[in-house]
């Protein structure tokens, strides 16, 4: 099958996070067993979303994962003018949802695997297809768990997010946080006799203003981001019931995303500082029982890879790019680079199309990563030196 009919197929079942993904992993199977690929499931607690991971070529440890994520955001609200889950065709582009983000990516792994199996392989060529990196990336978090419980791993990791087939050796790590404030509700007559949560939680929501204002006025920087400094903002409010109600409850979410070297806990430790120190001191007068609660929903770890290190180098061949570069969107490789397995991203399409109404790659950019994999297939038959020792020793 070629990558654009793979593309069909895996576009027609809605992987929308909130959905399980079974259904679509099923016919991953049924083409991996067509093709003879041995693999490894791993699932959620629910037992309704499910990681696959294939080996393709010799069961030994190192050589090259290939990760790519096949849940998507929702179409809700969109005004899509083609069917999202039907593959549309039109002027070099196919339209539908997650075709850039990142079922592409994924097709083209697939479509590669009858010509990376006829290769000698040295090392493996590990495939990655995960769930949930649209939520919390607990996909990539279980799948990792997997392989430091013995199974055989790989020693680089090509992800493969909308890049535009450039290179891309280090994004920001994310921490999105829920604060819920607990007041003290009452007639808004009387004001003294209540605490009013949303006027706690608006004077925390002015210190991340302000916050955010420090950071690009002198937040540490590092070129090749745009921004090139961290960030931080709110994005979710809520609360009160009506207006003569001082309102008991209000709560917002709130996310940093740091550069490498930032500490985004260091800077959630700040805020609760200044919680603790200059809100609930007021509010504790009136009563002890409120406060602020903060809860972590996600927490991403940033990407940097050394540009001297081999993956770049080999990246950089088999793409065709003659640069790197950064990006302030986060995606698995962070968490992948955690686990000691070294990792870049690199793929087709560009991010702007991505969570969009009428989604689309561009049929060129699959060409090139049809290509592309193959390249990198092909340098595995050369290069024995794939394994986690080596490439940690090119890393340090």
């Amino acid at each position: 099958m070629s990558t654009p009919e793979i593309l069909e197929a895996l576009v027609g079942f809605d992987t929308t996070s909130r959905r399980s993904n079974l259904p679509l992993i099923d016919w991953v199977r049924t083409y991996l067993d067509r093709q003879g690929v041995s693999y490894r499931l791993t699932h959620d607690e629910t037992g309704e979303k499910a990681n696959l991971h294939a080996i393709i070529g010799p069961q030994v440890e190192g050589g090259l994962a290939l990760s790519g994520h096949v849940d998507t955001v929702p179409v809700d609200g969109q005004a899509w003018s083609t069917d999202p889950f039907r593959l549309t065709g039109k002027d070099g582009k196919l339209y539908a949802r997650g075709a850039v983000d990142m079922k592409g990516f994924v097709a083209s792994c697939l479509a590669a695997v009858p010509d990376l199996k006829a290769l000698p392989l040295q090392r493996p060529v590990h495939l990655f297809i995960s769930y949930n990196e649209e939520v919390d990336c607990a996909g990539a978090r279980v799948l990792v768990r997997d392989l430091e419980a013995g199974r055989l791993r790989p020693a680089v990791c090509v992800v493969g997010e909308p890049s535009g087939m450039k290179p891309i050796t280090a994004h920001k790590g994310r921490l999105s946080v829920r604060v819920t404030v607990r007041g003290r509700p009452g007639h808004s007559s009387v004001p003294a006799n209540g605490v009013n949560a949303i006027h706690a939680g608006a004077e925390a929501i002015a210190w991340i203003a302000a916050e955010a204002r420090r950071l690009q006025a002198e937040g540490r920087r590092e070129d090749g981001f745009d921004p090139p400094h961290s960030t931080i903002h709110t994005g979710l409010v809520e609360g009160g019931s009506i207006l003569n109600i001082i309102p008991g409850r209000a709560s917002f979410e709130m996310e940093w995303r740091t550069i490498p070297g930032d500490d985004a806990e260091v800077e959630l430790a700040r805020l609760q500082r200044h919680a603790r120190e200059a809100i609930e001191s007021w509010m504790h007068r009136v009563d002890p029982a409120t406060g602020f609660t903060f809860e972590p929903l996600d927490t991403l770890p940033p990407l940097s890879l050394s540009p001297e290190h081999a993956l770049v180098a080999l990246v950089k061949q088999a793409s065709g790019a003659n640069h790197h570069g950064k990006v302030s969107y986060g995606t698995e490789a962070g968490i992948f680079q955690n686990a000691g397995i070294a990792s870049i991203v690199c793929g087709p399409g560009d991010i702007a199309q991505a969570h969009q109404p009428d989604e689309w790659i561009a049929r060129d950019q699959l060409v090139a990563c049809d290509s592309f994999i193959r390249r990198l297939g092909s340098s595995l038959t050369r290069d024995a030196s794939l394994t986690p020792e080596a490439s940690l020793a090119r890393d340090t």
